[in-house]
């Protein structure tokens, strides 16, 4: 299997996808919008996308299944995996705010092959491969060279349908605001996840995250050079549902999540 040639498809593939939500964008109203849970919301551009992003990668692996957000095709109990956000940041997409991304990954099992994202607002495509570097529109990236928690800048993301650990976690950003440069919440993982490997944040954390939210930006991460891991420093975060990425700090960050978590 030729990783790099199935990448540069996939960079081709998410940029079109990603052409089609903004356009659609332009004349997106309110009652396009689907409430699939409390504060979890969906639309046709989602839907959409999501099958014209499975429709190609099936002509471009046949092999491969699919683990999805919007669930338009089955998973199955195939080891090679596509897994798919193809609107990461819908809520950001449905107010308008021009943070949201197209993000495709290629697993076999947990073992992360293929990243791409496109980050839709700044026309940016991110990917990588399996030992073969990160790059932002084909130019090679790497993360922050920072390695102290007090001179970074940290991402992560709010709850916004889960609350029973709120009390940890505010105890964390407490600590963390308090020790670091500040924190930012952009609304998209994908796009956290990117701006760590390209060395905007030194790191980023968040919990209740799906496969789908996080793969193709761990390997992002990792093939930059970064440290991904669940909450408690272990490697099986893919489908763990909580993550930290970083530079230099992990250690330090780690703590401070552990002591409170």
């Amino acid at each position: 299997m030729n990783l790099k040639h199935i990448t540069q498809e996939v960079v081709q593939l998410a940029t079109e996808c990603g052409g089609f939500i903004q356009q659609e964008r332009a004349h997106f109203t309110l009652e396009h919008i689907e409430v699939k849970g409390k504060n979890v919301l969906v639309s046709y551009v989602d839907k959409e996308a999501e099958k014209m992003i499975v429709h190609r990668l099936k002509e471009i692996l046949p092999e491969a299944g699919f683990i999805t957000e919007e669930n338009t095709i089955e998973e199955d109990n195939r080891a090679l995996k596509w897994i798919i956000d193809p609107l990461d940041g819908t809520t950001n997409f449905i107010h308008g705010v021009p943070c949201y991304s197209t993000s495709i990954a290629l697993a076999r099992g947990e073992e992360l092959l293929i990243g791409v994202i496109y980050d839709i607002g700044q026309s940016d495509c991110f990917h990588a491969y399996q030992g073969g570097g990160a790059y932002q529109n084909h130019e090679k990236i790497s993360i922050s060279p920072i390695t102290k928690l007090s001179e970074s800048l940290l991402a992560t993301g709010f709850p916004y349908c889960n609350f029973d650990n709120m009390e940890r976690y505010l105890a964390i950003l407490n600590q963390l605001m308090q020790n670091s440069h500040g924190i930012r919440r952009m609304g998209s993982a994908a796009i956290d996840l990117v701006y760590t490997a390209m060395g905007r944040f030194e790191g980023f954390f968040e919990y209740n995250l799906n496969a789908y939210d996080v793969a193709a930006g761990a390997l992002i991460v990792q093939e930059a050079g970064g440290l991904v891991s669940n909450f408690s420093g272990g490697k099986d975060f893919l489908f763990k549902r909580e993550i930290v990425a970083t530079c230099g700090i992990q250690q330090e960050l780690l703590d401070v999540i552990k002591k409170h978590w």
